[in-house]
């Protein structure tokens, strides 16, 4: 298919791609792309291997640069054409209303006119000139335009290339830091994986004696069940014969009476006990260690996440509740305010929904707690439940202190075992895993997840419940 544009499309092919000029000493890299010699040159400065290509991104180890003699003479061919080639000639275009050449120009409304326009209602009050002076004065304007746009193009290949260099310098640091990462964790897994080989091998050899030491007992405890059920048998025997007949050998009848009471078998050792209690100590001292260590990733995690300026709905608000001039702040009033009905307010629930909305992406804030009456923080979708009762199910994931106990609003709620109640509490929403985490904003430990696909996949808000007379929640700045 014929090019639209035969002339643009040389123009292009003769053009270099950082300079934008026509290409003074062309080169050819190994994926057949055409640079200048200088300019291809001042990009790969600074590396000697792994240099790419601007164009196509390809890697190389080495510098191999082959002169393209054949682009160099169309170049030149192309040059000579653009220098022979004359001005089309002037088509004098005519006034659509008139029918007269357009020999003035309008000042005010910024186009060209012709005599009787000039004579018109419509423009006889303007500022008109002959044309050819508006020309000349917008050529000179044109032109200082075109110098700057000039000046302008010149400095981008410096930028391009240090852009450029700076993107390379970043992913080399990235490259080493995944390095260090998977290093480092590939050390972890194999000294948890030793520790529990370890620790499993201990506990069944504790097994295997423990395990002995009850067999023993229990075949002795059999054994002597059976002699005591044979001597039993035997007395009562001898009980129901003649007074001269049972009272031979009675006194080794008594004997053996007393040699068969009963005696405790043999206990597990004081020194085996205490290697159990040892053990447990040991795992739990482990364990420990391992909890506290998962218990930081969170607050690693958040540096991915875009901390934003959350401020609350005034059409959202319940009427028990008194927000902040700066809409940062919402508080419980017994009182209820004289506000408006309208579709967005909740009327029965103490709620208020945040003004920023999110539909993808990773974010966090957080939000000041003060006071006991009762409240929930979290987010809600924001075609939440407005009018009566709301539920969870309607697409709420919230944590919060009601009747003196901390709770994550699920169905049924779940109470939350936090040995105090945190200040401040930060909301990490991840929109496109649709989960939502909690943390304590003071020491960072985690509160509680909603785990993936909680958030529906529509417009999430923040979300606050207040409840209770003192009872206030700010949102951090």
């Amino acid at each position: 298919m014929a090019a639209a544009n035969p002339a643009q499309a040389l123009q292009d092919e003769v053009t270099c791609p950082i300079c934008l000029e026509y290409f003074k000493d062309p080169v050819s890299l190994d994926c057949d792309h055409n640079f200048c010699r200088a300019c291809i040159t001042q990009c790969w400065e600074g590396f000697d291997t792994d240099i790419s290509c601007p164009q196509c991104r390809e890697i190389f180890p080495q510098r191999n640069l082959r002169l393209n003699r054949q682009l160099r003479n169309i170049v030149e061919a192309a040059r000579e054409l653009r220098l022979q080639t004359v001005k089309e000639p002037e088509i004098k275009r005519l006034c659509e209303k008139h029918k007269e050449p357009l020999k003035l120009f309008c000042k005010e409304d910024k186009i060209p006119i012709c005599l009787v326009c000039h004579s018109s209602k419509e423009h006889r009050d303007h500022t008109v000139i002959p044309a050819e002076e508006a020309a000349k004065e917008f050529q000179e304007k044109i032109q200082a335009y075109l110098q700057t746009l000039r000046e302008e193009r010149e400095k981008l290949p410096g930028c391009k290339v240090s852009v450029q260099m700076r993107s390379r310098e970043y992913l080399r640091k990235t490259r080493k830091e995944r390095q260090k990462i998977v290093s480092e964790f590939q050390q972890l897994r194999q000294f948890l994986e030793e520790q529990e080989r370890l620790l499993l091998g201990q506990l069944a050899e504790l097994n295997e004696e423990i395990v002995k030491i009850q067999n023993e007992n229990i075949t002795k405890l059999s054994e002597k069940i059976s002699r005591l059920s044979e001597l039993i048998s035997e007395l009562e025997g001898k009980c129901q014969k003649p007074a001269s007949e049972f009272l031979q050998d009675v006194r080794s009848t008594l004997s053996r009476c007393e040699k068969g009471k009963f005696q405790q078998p043999e206990e597990i050792s004081a020194e085996l006990e205490e290697r159990v209690s040892g053990f447990s100590q040991k795992t739990i001292a482990l364990l420990e260690t391992v909890r506290k260590f998962k218990d930081t990733l969170p607050s690693a995690l958040e540096t991915s996440l875009s901390p934003v300026n959350v401020t609350l709905d005034p059409d959202t608000v319940h009427p028990q509740l008194v927000l902040s001039e700066d809409w940062k702040s919402v508080r419980w009033e017994e009182r209820q305010q004289d506000l408006p009905d309208s579709p967005e307010r909740f009327d029965s629930e103490p709620c208020v929904l945040g003004c920023e909305g999110f539909t993808s992406g990773r974010h966090c804030w957080e939000v000041e707690v003060d006071g006991g009456g009762g409240w929930f923080v979290g987010v809600a979708r924001e075609s939440v439940r407005r009018k009566g009762q709301i539920s969870p199910e309607d697409g709420i994931c919230a944590v919060g202190y009601v009747l003196d106990q901390f709770w994550a609003l699920t169905t049924p709620a779940t109470p939350l075992p936090l040995s105090r109640v945190p200040s401040s509490i930060r909301v990490c929403l991840d929109c496109d895993r649709g989960q939502v985490t909690f943390i304590d904003a003071g020491d960072k430990a985690p509160i509680f997840t909603f785990p993936p696909g909680s958030v529906p996949g529509e417009r999430i808000r923040p979300w606050l419940w207040v409840l209770g007379v003192g009872s206030r929640l700010r949102l951090c700045p």
